[in-house]
């Protein structure tokens, strides 16, 4: 992206992969939305995080592996997407984090500490997206490993915000 005032969305409209123009409210890019909204909080988690531990360089992961998600919601049926997908790797290393970890059980009340509290936010803006994800996948058919890893991730968040809460 070049240029970050293009004026080309004025009239209510914006752009997919290949220029195709749709209403700024497609289920696409309401979709990319709440990606993004997710990519942002994961980023203050992060910034909470030890820059030097396995935690933040997995949320990295994770951030990464969002923008090529929304690369592929953004890229019009019948059009191939360069950009590779991790997910399955990624699902992996999530379920190995869940499987290992010592997670409360049940439901918990957000704000044992501040960062804790924020993974919980992220977590419920991963469940957010993945809700979204489903709604766009009934259009406009996803990769179903997208679908499972986006499921996993509202759990590894969420062992993630139980580990720190100690």
């Amino acid at each position: 992206m070049r240029d970050i005032c293009t004026k080309t969305g004025d009239n209510g409209t914006t752009g997919l992969r290949g220029g195709v123009r749709v209403d700024k409210d497609d289920i696409r890019i309401e979709t990319n939305g709440q990606i993004d909204q997710l990519n942002a909080l994961l980023g203050m988690v992060r910034a909470r995080l030890q820059s030097d531990g396995r935690d933040s360089g997995m949320v990295y992961a994770i951030q990464k592996e969002l923008m090529a998600v929304m690369s592929h919601v953004a890229t019009p049926s019948g059009m191939d997407n360069p950009r590779a997908l991790h997910v399955v790797e990624m699902t992996a290393a999530m379920e190995r984090e869940v499987a290992t970890s010592q997670h409360a059980q049940g439901f918990v009340v957000p704000g044992d500490n501040e960062l804790s509290a924020l993974i919980h936010l992220a977590r419920t803006q991963a469940r957010t997206v993945e809700r979204r994800l489903w709604t766009l996948n009934r259009e406009y058919e996803l990769d179903k490993n997208i679908l499972v890893w986006a499921n996993r991730l509202s759990d590894y968040l969420f062992v993630l915000a139980n580990k720190v809460s100690v």
